[in-house]
């Protein structure tokens, strides 16, 4: 049975519940910056960390105008930012999502998209052939398989969700852009199960995908915000054999528009978007001082669960 999280855990961002001193990871060098298209989605999952769904609008969507703002404040300040990733939501659920990655490309970063390649990226297939002709491998979607049996992927994902995401994989794959696909490790097995699991799916339907590249398939461990999970101290790089340099807010920042906000806020990453703890300001200048990893997702996903979303 999973133990419930201590409730006088990551409480204070300085000390732990024991009085040790708490890990903060400073930006060492902002490479990847993500924009939150906003949370509506077309699917409902069992256990979306951020809670996307046809309903909620927590965060609003993102304009090309907002983008533009960071890609101009990236250009001024000579920021050596090398990938945009757009996630949600459905990032093909917002208006401005082809303006936007438009606007990305053409100023030559390269440029990822997170995707269940369900009907809101089948209603897009004319423009997005548009951009790959224009940018080519410059931009790599990311589908969403959650397994790859179909049957657990839809007790994630609800029925009727295999067969969609296959066809818009499928689409993808046939042609040419570049792919990658996300899958979840919330079954018990081994990873080289999963990676086997799904280098026969490939396999099988010719998706150029090598599922034991852990970039082009990247599995993800499970977060549960109320799941016990230890506090990282100073002191764990150390017994861990690792870096604050290995941490996802090392190296990245989101940006998101809280629903009636007037102007989009910098985060400390891309799994924390309702926490005000993780909120750095409206600039990315801003937002470049150290984050305290004062919150479960810090110790299960990142630090503990060895994970990043912009690999």
């Amino acid at each position: 049975m999973t133990r419930a999280l201590d409730p006088a855990k990551f409480q204070n961002p300085l000390v732990t519940a024991k009085g040790e001193t708490r890990a903060t990871v400073a930006l060492t060098t902002l490479e990847t910056l993500w924009f939150n298209t906003g949370t509506l989605c077309n699917l409902t999952c069992r256990n979306c960390y951020i809670e996307s769904s046809p309903r909620n609008d927590r965060l609003d969507w993102l304009t090309v105008t907002d983008v533009v703002r960071y890609l101009d404040e990236i250009a001024r300040d000579s920021l050596p930012t090398r990938l945009i990733g757009f996630t949600g939501g459905e990032p093909f659920i917002n208006p401005d999502i082809i303006a936007m990655l438009e606007a990305v490309l053409s100023r030559g970063f390269d440029t990822l998209v997170l995707t269940n390649a369900m009907k809101p990226l089948r209603k897009l297939r004319a423009p997005l052939l548009a951009l790959r002709d224009r940018y080519g491998d410059r931009l790599t979607l990311r589908v969403s398989l959650d397994h790859y049996d179909p049957a657990i992927h839809e007790q994630e994902r609800g029925r009727r969700s295999w067969l969609p995401a296959l066809d818009g994989l499928l689409w993808l794959a046939r042609n040419g852009f570049r792919l990658d696909v996300a899958g979840r490790r919330y079954t018990g097995e081994t990873e080289r199960s999963l990676r086997d699991g799904f280098a026969r799916l490939f396999a099988e339907h010719g998706i150029p995908v090598d599922a034991h590249d852990p970039v082009r398939l990247m599995l993800f461990p499970e977060m549960e915000p109320d799941r016990d999970v230890p506090e990282i101290t100073t002191a764990c790089w150390g017994i861990l054999h690792k870096s604050p340099e290995d941490v996802m807010c090392a190296s990245a920042r989101m940006v998101v528009k809280r629903k009636a906000a007037a102007a989009p806020v910098v985060l400390a990453c891309t799994l924390l978007a309702y926490d005000p703890r993780f909120e750095m300001g409206r600039t990315l200048a801003e937002a470049s001082r150290p984050v305290s990893l004062n919150h479960p997702f810090c110790a299960s996903f990142c630090v503990l669960g060895g994970a990043s979303c912009s690999r």
